[in-house]
């Protein structure tokens, strides 16, 4: 069944209605995908997403500083560098000057909302004990681009997603439609990225 969320500067608003759409030609990297001798999806470590609960129950005020280091390639591709992982690239598309090598970073913030809510639906459903044997998300954003990062119109206007829409697809055994459209509204309120969408962030941006 398909759920539709839409995340405005404003707020959020989640609708019940069921949406038809041809299934997906593309699976994301790193989505869930079903165990052959299941058909469900390989859920995470129950008894590790306990220890996760309590923890966060016993100091819930606690703050946890994310890194990441922008490094510019040439061109307008770039390598991020997180963690000890191979370097995230982000590029532009040729309408937008640039080799279309990977996601611009407009879609990578959609990829990270996209990915949070998964990952709050999936951790949410295994709390639950639910069985989940699909689980995707579809995301598209409207943006105003005519200031061309600060070069072209700077005209007073929304600068950034307007809006944007997500339609999730969840498949879950024996779990009636109204308890998952109830856990869509939960996770998209406790999701970090939807709030660093719809809530203000302190941002500072200085030369090093």
């Amino acid at each position: 069944m398909w759920h539709r969320l839409c995340i405005r500067q404003t707020g959020l608003s989640i609708s019940a209605e069921e949406i038809r759409m041809s299934q997906s030609n593309t699976v994301l990297t790193g989505c869930l995908l079903p165990e052959a001798t299941t058909g469900c999806l390989a859920p995470i470590d129950k008894d590790g997403l306990e220890k996760l609960i309590a923890a966060g129950k016993a100091d819930p005020k606690v703050i946890k500083t994310l890194k990441c280091k922008t490094v510019a390639e040439g061109r307008f591709r770039h390598a991020n560098y997180i963690r000890n992982l191979a370097p995230y690239i982000v590029d532009e598309p040729p309408g937008l000057l640039g080799d279309d090598t990977a996601p611009n970073p407009s879609e990578a913030s959609l990829a990270a909302l996209g990915s949070c809510l998964a990952v709050g639906l999936h951790a949410n459903a295994v709390h639950r004990g639910w069985t989940v044997r699909k689980l995707e998300l579809q995301l598209e954003g409207d943006l105003n681009i005519t200031a061309v990062w600060g070069t072209g119109d700077v005209s007073e206007k929304p600068v950034g997603f307007t809006d944007v829409r997500v339609k999730v697809e969840m498949e879950c055994d024996g779990v009636p439609k109204e308890e998952v459209d109830a856990l869509i509204s939960h996770v998209t309120k406790w999701s970090p990225v939807a709030n660093t969408f719809v809530r203000p962030v302190n941002l500072e941006v200085a030369l090093a």
